[in-house]
């Protein structure tokens, strides 16, 4: 799920504008942090696992452990609606 944008409060704003105005203009702005970049094999490694994780549980269950499992599932789901 991608991460949601998160627009700076009028504090941060406020900040960013205090700290620009009493910058000595003698010296260049410091540069932006950088983003840190994922592992592309980690990522592929945590894709596989994450497809057939679900599969290979209720494989390895039984018919009652199944049942039970779901029957949580759905009451967890029917009271976050509440």
């Amino acid at each position: 799920m991608p991460k949601r944008s998160r627009t700076p409060d009028s504090n941060e704003i406020a900040f960013r504008v205090v700290q620009e105005s009493t910058r000595d203009r003698s010296e260049p702005p410091a540069p932006p942090p950088k983003k840190k970049r994922k592992n592309p094999a980690a990522v592929a490694l945590g894709r596989k696992g994450g497809l057939k994780g679900g599969h290979a549980r209720a494989a390895s269950m039984t018919k009652a452990e199944r049942s039970e499992s779901a029957r949580k599932a759905a009451a967890a789901r029917w009271t976050a609606r509440g």
